[in-house]
């Protein structure tokens, strides 16, 4: 049970997960999409009446797991050194022995390797989920990836995602099962956001009253398209549009280069007062809400593309890259007809396009705009709800319950 006294999917699953226990593995469990996606998983088994263990270093949620009535087992599950993996089977083997685990779950590679040979020695099926798609061509880097192919159930957290693990490791195609990322939409709604949450928000930023924002949520890193952003921003302000303040809310993780060299772009183009890098937000539904345009531009493909999901959540007109994952969340022409879009989607790389599509969005009547939120809010809780996907997940471990498994791919 949630917190709040919610649960985040309905109680189908409980006659026949009530009693079970299923072990989650991950390195740690800190900010992150497979890290919150654990969190919500462990919550919907315990609300089945399931016995929800995770196993990892720790981090900072933690806490969280265990005040919605989960388990946190300490467990060395960031190693990457392999003698450390290999002793890291038999010990995995004895806790899963000790606690009487029915499935293990493993979303990340290391622990992965540790999972599979854990569960040969158990006899206990063994699922995973692809989080990413994950770096790397050389016969190493594609056998040491295939782990996350190798369970008797192999979870893809997107089409794209799913298209990659076939063309890949087509031995896996039988096992694979697509489950969006979910957003929890009690918090990630304009009636949950209080007006005063979004007034403090913009003041952070230094934004004035008329200044409309476009927002960048991403961690700063280079494929997540900040430069991309700056060179639209010049482009917008040499068309005439003055009124924009664009901001690139992320953490830059040490990235200390990376930063001066986007600080060096804005200087050279002289948007010190339109463009402003602010670091981590803590209240990103407030932050959606205070933008009048969110942008994903991302140059790499994106494995999901949550930021668009939760955008489109709170009515924020989305502009994203037409790659990877994230035109999965975004409906728009050609695939659907201008009067049913969601927002847009540009070539990757090209900020005269982005320049072009956040100026439509922008320009967009309160008619327009109101309707185009509407679409996006029914897309994304149709499609992305955070109950969705711990349902479909359940889904999974009934399936591996009812056939059993080993671990043998």
């Amino acid at each position: 049970m949630r917190q709040d006294g919610s649960s985040p999917f309905h109680r189908t699953h409980e006659s026949r997960l009530a009693g079970r226990t299923v072990l989650q593995i991950i390195p740690q469990l800190d900010a992150g999409g497979a890290e919150r996606t654990t969190i919500d998983v462990a919550a919907a088994l315990v609300e089945a009446g399931a016995r929800a263990l995770v196993a990892s270093e720790g981090g900072r949620l933690v806490s969280e797991l265990q005040a919605l009535g989960g388990l946190w087992i300490p467990f060395p599950a960031a190693t990457k050194n392999p003698v450390s993996m290999a002793l890291n089977v038999r010990r995995l083997a004895n806790i899963m022995t000790r606690e009487g685990v029915d499935i293990i779950h493993a979303r990340s590679r290391a622990p992965a390797w540790v999972a599979l040979g854990a569960a040969r020695l158990t006899h206990t099926p063994f699922a995973t989920t692809y989080h990413g798609a994950y770096a790397g061509k050389s016969s190493f880097k594609l056998l040491y990836n295939s782990i996350m192919a190798r369970g008797d159930a192999v979870i893809a957290n997107s089409d794209y995602t799913a298209g990659l693990i076939r063309s890949l490791y087509p031995p896996a195609e039988g096992r694979i099962r697509v489950i969006h990322r979910g957003t929890d939409f009690r918090a990630f709604t304009p009636e949950a956001v209080e007006p005063e949450r979004v007034r403090k928000l913009r003041q952070s930023w230094g934004a004035a009253p008329d200044e409309r924002i476009v927002l960048l949520a991403a961690r700063l890193t280079g494929w997540k398209g900040q430069r991309v952003l700056i060179e639209a921003a010049r482009l917008m302000r040499n068309a005439g549009m003055t009124d924009v303040l664009f901001v690139l809310a992320g953490d830059p993780q040490g990235r200390a280069g990376y930063v001066r060299e986007l600080e060096q772009q804005i200087a050279a183009a002289e948007l010190g007062q339109s463009v402003r890098i602010v670091g981590h937000c803590a209240d990103m539904p407030a932050a959606f809400m205070a933008a009048a345009a969110v942008a994903v531009p991302s140059t790499e493909p994106e494995a999901f593309g949550r930021a668009a999901v939760e955008a489109q959540a709170l009515g924020a007109p989305v502009v994203v890259s037409d790659l990877g994952a994230v035109p999965e969340t975004v409906l728009a022409p050609p695939d659907v007809a201008a009067s049913e879009a969601t927002g847009w989607r540009v070539p990757a790389g090209d900020p005269a396009a982005l320049a072009r599509a956040l100026q439509d969005a922008l320009s967009l009547g309160a008619t327009a705009r109101d309707a185009m939120s509407m679409r996006a809010r029914a897309h994304v809780r149709r499609n992305f709800s955070l109950q969705k996907m711990c349902a479909e997940t359940l889904d999974v471990y009934e399936g591996l319950l009812a056939v059993g498994g080993s671990g043998q791919r």
